[in-house]
């Protein structure tokens, strides 16, 4: 069994596809399946069940699957272990950045760790389907690191070192019934039409989870996943909101009531649990600690 051959087989597990995967690792579609059966006879086992539409893990691939991305993770690690010596730090840190996170000024974290490690490349990887999908990306080991807003738990896989917290308040457009009020109740907003975020971004999970808590659905009038949009949507009388005022910069004709009890925007930053970061995120992963204190006690996983 060759590395080589467990990274072609990680990519066409995660392509589902010979010919999306050769392209990708350029290379013939031939060559790939010559390694990737070379690989089935040294394990004594089928990797995947083959169609003429689509292919997918047979159980042995399954079992094989998150080995294989710790043995690769692992080599990784080793080689930058290597390299660091005499060389400075050296590496690729994938980082997973949320749409907004104003509790964590990562544009300050970013330009000291690339300042302090100019040999490491830094690949920042947007949420474009909100935080559950950084998760998802750190368990299937295509991310190193995520800042991510992923509240309740438990979260299997992931290790998560909490940063900043904030309430969630009501937003409302002018006029409206409870504009006026200083604080709601969560069954008062039963009956409310919410102007949200697609199911996975964190403000939306926890408010999903508050009224879940509580028993209670709530309507939702529309998705949007983005903030100027949705607060845009808010003013023009479409429905009511529920953000972190970090979160809504601009309040103009806008109104803010506390909910009772109040979901909170959690802030984390996201490790994958099985597997030791390697020397680059984990200089990453000290420096957020450093500057901010909230995950100081907690920055070394497995550790």
């Amino acid at each position: 069994m060759e590395l080589r051959q467990l990274g072609y087989f990680v990519a066409v597990a995660k392509d589902s596809s010979f010919t999306k995967a050769a392209q990708r690792l350029h290379l013939s579609q031939s060559a790939l399946s010559i390694a990737i059966r070379a690989l089935e006879r040294d394990l004594g086992a089928r990797l995947f069940d083959r169609t003429r539409r689509e292919v997918a893990l047979s159980d042995a691939g399954r079992a094989l699957l998150p080995e294989a991305l710790r043995v690769l993770a692992a080599a990784d690690a080793a080689r930058a272990a290597v390299g660091d010596v005499g060389h400075g730090l050296r590496g690729t840190v994938r980082i997973g950045l949320m749409q907004a996170s104003p509790l964590v000024d990562m544009a300050r974290i970013l330009h000291s760790y690339h300042r302090e490690r100019p040999l490491v490349k830094i690949l920042p990887r947007p949420a474009e389907g909100g935080s559950v999908a950084l998760a998802d990306a750190l368990r299937a080991g295509d991310l190193d690191v995520a800042v991510a807003s992923l509240p309740g738990g438990p979260h299997p896989g992931l290790h998560l070192v909490p940063l900043a917290a904030e309430p969630i308040r009501l937003i409302t457009p002018p006029g409206h019934p409870l504009a006026a009020r200083r604080s709601v109740s969560v069954p008062e907003l039963a009956e409310e039409d919410f102007v949200e975020f697609p199911a996975g971004f964190g403000t939306r999970s926890a408010v999903d989870t508050t009224f879940a808590e509580a028993g209670l659905e709530r309507g939702i009038c529309i998705e949007v996943s983005d903030l100027a949009t949705l607060a845009e949507l808010v003013r023009a009388g479409l429905g009511v909101a529920a953000l972190p005022l970090s979160l809504l910069p601009n309040r103009g004709r806008l109104a803010v009531v506390d909910i009772e009890p109040a979901p909170i925007f959690e802030v984390a930053l996201a490790l994958p649990a099985d597997r030791r970061p390697k020397a680059a995120t984990q200089a990453f992963v000290d420096l957020v600690g450093a500057m901010h204190p909230a995950g100081q006690a907690v920055v070394r996983p497995g550790r």
